[in-house]
């Protein structure tokens, strides 16, 4: 293989140096790690001006999971109170009405759920 035609790569390019301060340097590696890149990665990235978001906060995605999970539930009782089941032939009409609206109202708390995860309150 010729020189020419090896592919350039990172490792046997020219790098930057940055000098910071010990304060700073746990503050990038943190914010690195807040993202799931190393500290290179993520200056590299900053450096050329991409926006760096963070790994999705596994609290949320847990929330959002038994969030969904009531979801099913209540669709799964709502299905069999459409079609006539004997299990639910005593619900009455003000519980069905119910169950929609905390199905309404589980769809709005995981949309914010979602737009909390897509959009963090605090950025890096």
């Amino acid at each position: 293989m010729t020189e020419a035609s090896k592919a350039t790569t990172r490792k046997i390019s020219p790098r930057i140096t940055v000098y910071c301060l010990p304060e700073e340097k746990a503050r990038i590696e943190n914010n690195a790690a807040r993202t799931g890149k190393s500290a290179s990665a993520f200056l590299l990235a900053v450096g050329q001006g991409y926006e760096v978001s963070g790994v999705v906060d596994a609290e949320q995605v847990r929330e959002m999971a038994r969030i969904n999970g009531d979801l099913g539930r209540m669709g799964g009782l709502l299905k069999l109170w459409l079609t006539d089941d004997a299990r639910t032939a005593a619900f009455k009409r003000s519980t069905v009405v119910h169950l929609l609206e905390k199905i309404e109202a589980n769809q709005e708390s995981l949309s914010q759920i979602m737009s909390n995860v897509m959009r963090p309150r605090k950025s890096l």
